[in-house]
């Protein structure tokens, strides 16, 4: 049974990974966050995760966003980092903070319709790696959905972009992948400043994080990192993306 020493020690190790990664790169290592999928973890797991300061979650599916709200409420941010089929989006819409898969102008436009009157904010998930087994859309398809979310008027907002490297066994095989999403960024960022906020880059899971973080990563997802022997250095990173 996993300890909360156990989770505690784990979660050091990613933060301290994270620390040096961000060095190395120039960069503060409190402009990366942590992100936790929540959908490895029991009940009594994440109560752990709380009580060893790990505030932000995100959730795959929409009925286990419900079912773990309704215990933990507001006690962590939740993000969305699942596919979102459009017939979902009304049960995310209001609960998330960010949702980081947004690769159609159809779903933007039942984000749209769904969003509070705050609105929402969304990351574009861009197939960086070109494989047909991912979701996402092409460099070329970008500015159409990021030209769709302006004419929303603020209802849903792009924060910036969100990819899934493959899955190898060395982690500097897909350095690329994390490079040119940030160079797209950046060409993106020059073009549409100062209409949009395009500074969050989600990318790096428990294989390849550090990685990420080197080549500009703000946000890292990271699954069963915390909970199991090994803490933040699992050997191959698994297919659902975490």
């Amino acid at each position: 049974m996993v300890e909360l020493a156990d989770i505690r020690a784990n979660l050091e190790a990613v933060e301290s990974g994270i620390a040096e990664a961000a060095r190395r790169a120039g960069r503060r290592p409190e402009d990366v966050r942590i992100l936790v999928a929540s959908k490895y973890y029991s009940i009594e797991q994440i109560a752990l995760l709380s009580r060893v300061g790990v505030r932000l979650l995100g959730e795959n599916r929409s009925a286990e966003l419900i079912a773990k709200q309704e215990v933990f409420g507001e006690a962590f941010e939740w993000h969305f980092i699942g596919h979102l089929q459009r017939r979902k989006a009304r049960e995310v819409v209001g609960r998330v903070s960010l949702i980081h898969s947004v690769d159609s102008e159809r779903l933007i436009r039942e984000l749209e319709k769904r969003a509070p009157e705050r609105g929402i904010d969304i990351l574009i998930q861009v197939n960086v790696s070109g494989e047909e087994s991912k979701y996402g859309v092409g460099e070329g398809e970008i500015e159409p959905l990021l030209e769709r979310a302006a004419a929303t008027g603020g209802r849903v907002r792009v924060r910036g972009f969100m990819t899934l490297a493959p899955l190898v066994e060395d982690p500097e095989d897909v350095r690329y992948v994390f490079a040119k999403l940030r160079a797209i960024r950046d060409r993106l960022t020059g073009r549409w400043s100062p209409d949009l906020d395009l500074s969050e880059l989600s990318m790096g899971m428990s294989n390849d994080y550090l990685v990420a973080v080197e080549e500009g990563a703000t946000i890292v997802r990271v699954g069963r990192a915390l909970i199991e022997e090994g803490g933040g250095s699992e050997p191959v990173r698994r297919q659902d993306g975490t």
